[in-house]
C-alpha cells in the first residue's frame, strides 16, 4: 500500500505534467528513466528519491518543495497562507489547467492586466455579497 506522502507527491507530479502539457514519455526522456517508471510514481507505487526529485523539479520548471506544498506539518501551526488553500481537485479540472495554460501563453504585461483583472472582479463579488 502506498504512503501518504507518497501518493501527495505523485499527485502533484502528475499535476504539473499535465499542466506544462507533457506526456509521461516527455518527462521520462528528460530525467533517463521509463515512461512506467513516471507512471508508478504518479500513483505513488514507488518512492522518489531525493536526488530523482531534484531532476524532475528541474524538469518541470519547480521547486522541490512544489512536491509537498500541501502537506500538513504534524503539530506544526497553519501556515500563514492556508486561507488562500484551495481544494486538491480544482487544480486538477480540464478549465483550470486550459486558463493556466493560456495564462502563461500570454506576454508579461498582458498577465499581469489579466491578473489585476481578475482581482478587481473578486472585489466586486465580495462587496456585493455584503450588501
Amino acid at each position: 500500500m502506498a504512503d501518504e506522502t507518497d501518493l501527495h507527491v505523485g499527485k502533484r507530479l502528475r499535476r504539473r505534467r499535465r499542466l506544462l502539457g507533457m506526456t509521461q514519455q516527455d518527462l521520462a526522456g528528460q530525467v533517463g528513466v521509463r515512461f512506467q517508471q513516471i507512471q508508478k510514481y504518479e500513483c505513488g507505487a514507488n518512492r522518489i528519491t531525493s536526488s530523482r526529485l531534484y531532476e524532475l523539479s528541474r524538469a518541470l520548471n519547480v521547486s522541490v518543495q512544489y512536491f509537498f506544498d500541501g502537506i500538513p506539518a504534524a503539530d506544526a501551526p497553519d501556515a500563514a497562507n492556508d486561507a488562500e488553500h484551495m481544494e486538491g481537485d480544482i487544480l486538477s479540472q480540464k478549465e483550470t489547467l486550459e486558463l493556466v495554460r493560456a495564462y502563461y501563453r500570454l506576454g508579461e504585461r498582458p498577465r499581469r492586466r489579466l491578473l489585476e483583472l481578475a482581482k478587481a472582479l473578486e472585489g466586486d463579488q465580495s462587496s456585493h455579497g455584503a450588501a
